[in-house]
């Protein structure tokens, strides 16, 4: 089955309901909101640094 027909099937069953009944709650939630937009505004950074060439790699071990 594809992707789409098995998240449309989930969507439909009692637990979907459920789960996305609590996301709407969620969206609305101003706390929720901000903690969403602060994770995503790290990704970006993260993302645009990595492209630019400013990170991105492990942390080099602390020198002895």
């Amino acid at each position: 089955m594809a992707l789409f027909g098995k998240i449309a099937r989930f969507a439909s069953s009692p637990a979907g309901r459920r789960a996305i009944a609590q996301a709407k709650r969620m969206a609305n939630d101003p706390r929720t909101r901000q903690q969403a937009k602060d994770a995503l505004d790290k990704v970006r950074r993260r993302v645009n640094d990595t492209r630019r060439g400013r990170g991105g790699g492990p942390t080099p071990p602390p020198a002895a």
